[in-house]
């Protein structure tokens, strides 16, 4: 008696889920969702050929390089990177004198001994990016209410994200006039810039890449914006993912093995059944 219960009462929720299903099924090709500006007018991020792209893949130094000094000279102003320290840009090529001098060049927080009062000091190797600002709060007033993300995961933390901060640096445009012909209420608010790439369209953050030359690269490659872009986004690629070439060649070192596993395998399977009657 208690089966037939359990089974009549699983049967009726299960009828339901189907009902509900089908319900849904018919509501959608009936009456589908209104189209929104966002749906119709956000782009996916433009691919770009990276050396760090596939299985084999490698970061350029001289890159990355390029990409630190886009990030100082342009993206630090607001952005912070809290969750590296000084003393791994060596990864990148830069040498114990050039990582103390980078060091050097920033305030870091710090407590007066003396007298317990907060302070700030020179920078050492050991020491993490600090903070652009102290808090929220002080964020949002410098902003336009708008709070700046850290860049130390962004590529993680945004799909596709090393392609993604690169069409987001390089895609700020007029709004199309077509947006505002199928959705006049869309136009971007005052304060806002648009970009395609962004999930609303509309961003707080100013085109920081606006001309090229805004920094003078060392190894005599052109600053143009899209190559601006591209070496930050890489730069930033690497603050995720300091330790990607090691995982890539730990993962190749693994399938060789496994490859020669198995073919170790058969062969024995072959000559423990060689002589074997079926």
């Amino acid at each position: 008696m208690v089966r037939l219960f359990a089974g009549l009462v699983g049967l009726f929720f299960s009828g339901m889920l189907l009902l509900s299903f089908l319900f849904g099924a018919i509501s959608y090709v009936s009456e589908p969702p209104a189209a929104t500006a966002e749906h119709e007018f956000h782009e996916h991020p433009k691919k770009v050929a990276w050396s760090f792209n596939g299985p084999l893949g490698h970061y350029d130094r001289q890159q990355l390089q390029r990409g630190f000094k886009v990030y100082s000279e342009v993206c630090s102003a607001c952005h912070s990177l809290r969750l590296v320290a000084f003393r791994d840009l060596k990864d990148l090529g830069y040498n114990d004198a050039e990582l103390k001098a980078i060091a050097k060049a920033r305030q870091v927080p710090d407590i007066d001994p003396a007298t317990g009062e907060p302070t700030t000091r020179d920078g050492m190797p050991a020491d993490h990016f600090p903070l652009v600002y102290p808090n929220d709060v002080a964020a949002r007033a410098a902003n336009n209410n708008a709070i700046p993300p850290d860049l130390s995961l962004i590529t993680k933390a945004r799909h596709d994200g090393s392609n993604y901060v690169h069409s987001l640096l390089t895609g700020y445009k007029e709004q199309p006039a077509e947006l505002l012909k199928q959705f006049p209420d869309a136009k971007t608010p005052e304060g806002l810039h648009y970009n395609p790439y962004f999930a609303n369209l509309n961003l707080a953050m100013a085109p920081p890449l606006s001309a090229d030359d805004q920094v003078t690269y060392t190894d005599g490659t052109k600053a143009t914006v899209d190559q601006m872009a591209q070496d930050v986004s890489a730069f930033l690629t690497w603050t995720a993912e300091p330790k990607m070439e090691a995982r890539k060649a730990t993962g190749r070192a693994v399938v060789f093995f496994l490859l020669i596993a198995t073919i170790l395998a058969y062969m024995a399977y072959q000559n423990i059944w060689a002589n074997k009657e079926h």
